[in-house]
């Protein structure tokens, strides 16, 4: 229990989530543009959609309520006519991508995130989703998803969604503390998360998934396992089990609602880890990637086993596509050798869609350099290994890399052999580090300032 106390303050430092590599801080704007994002978009597009299909997200940002723990791009509004102008919105975006794309898009996954994708009725849900398949083809083996707030998920939703052939549904639950959801802003009983799990098992869905959260403001030890143990009796297919990510510097992220002093802290934060993951893996999951865990019949535990997990913008997916398309403000697209953003702000959203313009704002051109290293960070987030036995995933600043890790082998996190790295189960709490050793933009720039969350 010492050594592990000593690790934490070792390596709780500040770094990133690695849903993207560069980060989103290291994007070099001033050599992007938006030609070169459709260029690079036409170009994967053709080399991939007719053999894997593209990947959609898509971003419904309204939320009735803010919820202190968030980080996600949001409009906090009781209005509902908003719905349908976004919709329109969206969809007049995806006709400006299919007029450039030409060919008929093959998607393979579509997924609905937020904000809250259940703030929408089902009605326009039915027409959002309608309008993107009318111009395109469905791959055999989709995957659709969406997240669902327990306590407006109606079943109406979830049949809908799943007459659209919608299998996949994920919950944010957190805690079920009262005073933590209080804290968080997040006040949802057990009975609406079981009454939601069960519809979705009633009607069809193949894989229910929960969030939860440790290292809230207020929550104990005994409060993450008393959730866990609340989780157990639902038993959903799969788990995201995340730490909270503490940036109230963040301006307008609402996580002033609570001092620094009420969120748990290194020991602590990282005992609610070891002990929550010893409780999941006792009750029949198994760990896969970063935060994640799955039953051994879910496709994505099935995905961790073959060595086919990806991880992108969406976070951890059991469907690789070189292409992924985000619509709606603020969605990030990834073309494999491109990053693009749309518009932060919906008004700036709607204005370049009405001047009949991608609404991409920023975005960043992958070097070679910076495809490589792409790669074994996604080794590693994906299958906790990574190798360069190909000489085309050897790098030049890889010695001073594997040097830095030397430290890392001698507390046990992780086995440096000739042409491979391959990360302890000691050492998945730490991936990130071992990431961070990688990422060369931030070697040769770190930050000046505070823009990650701490890593444990």
């Amino acid at each position: 229990m010492q050594q592990a106390k000593s690790l934490i303050q070792k390596y709780n430092v500040p770094g990133p989530r690695y849903t993207s590599y560069p980060t989103v801080p290291y994007w070099d704007e001033q050599s992007f543009s938006l030609d070169i994002w459709k260029q690079t978009l036409k170009r994967s597009f053709n080399e991939s959609n007719r053999s894997e299909g593209i990947s959609l997200y898509i971003h419904l940002p309204f939320c009735e309520s803010l919820c202190t723990f968030c980080g996600c791009h949001k409009k906090v509004t009781k209005k509902h006519d908003m719905e349908q102008p976004y919709i329109q919105a969206v969809l007049k975006e995806w006709q400006l991508y299919c007029e450039l794309l030409q060919d008929t898009p093959v998607i393979k996954e579509i997924h609905l995130g937020g904000g809250t994708p259940t703030f929408f009725a089902p009605e326009h849900l039915t027409q959002l989703i309608q309008g993107i398949l009318s111009k395109a083809e469905v791959a055999p083996q989709h995957e659709f998803s969406f997240e669902g707030h327990p306590n407006n998920t109606s079943r109406e939703h979830l049949q809908a969604l799943y007459d659209l052939g919608f299998r996949r549904v994920s919950y944010g639950v957190q805690d079920y503390n009262e005073t933590v959801q209080k804290a968080i802003h997040r006040i949802q009983p057990y009975d609406n998360v079981e009454r939601v799990t069960q519809w979705a098992r009633e009607i069809g869905y193949t894989s229910i998934s929960h969030d939860l959260v440790f290292g809230l403001p207020f929550q104990s030890l005994q409060d993450v396992l008393h959730t866990i143990d609340q989780t157990k009796r639902l038993m959903p297919d799969r788990l995201a089990f995340y730490s909270y990510a503490h940036v109230p510097w963040i301006k307008g992220n609402g996580q002033r609602g609570f001092k620094d002093a009420d969120v748990p802290k290194d020991e602590m934060k990282r005992q609610c880890y070891e002990e929550g993951k010893a409780q999941l893996l006792a009750h029949g999951y198994h760990e896969i990637g970063m935060d994640h865990f799955a039953l051994p019949s879910d496709e994505m535990a099935k995905a961790f086993a073959e060595g086919s997990l990806h991880r992108n913008f969406m976070g951890y997916t059991a469907s690789k596509t070189q292409v992924m398309i985000g619509l709606g403000m603020s969605s990030i697209s990834d073309s494999w050798y491109s990053f693009a953003q749309n518009e932060k702000k919906l008004e700036d959203y709607y204005v370049r869609l009405e001047q009949n313009e991608i609404p991409v704002y920023r975005g960043h051109v992958l070097s070679a350099e910076d495809l490589v290293i792409r790669k074994h960070i996604l080794n590693l987030m994906c299958s906790f290994q990574t190798s360069w036995h190909e000489p085309s995933q050897a790098f030049p600043e890889l010695g001073q890399v594997l040097e830095q890790l030397a430290e890392m082998q001698q507390d046990g996190l992780l086995q440096i052999h000739e042409k491979n790295i391959q990360v302890t189960e000691q050492g998945k709490p730490f991936v990130r580090n071992t990431c961070m050793a990688f990422d060369l933009h931030l070697k040769r720039k770190m930050p000046q300032s505070r823009i990650f969350s701490m890593t444990i």
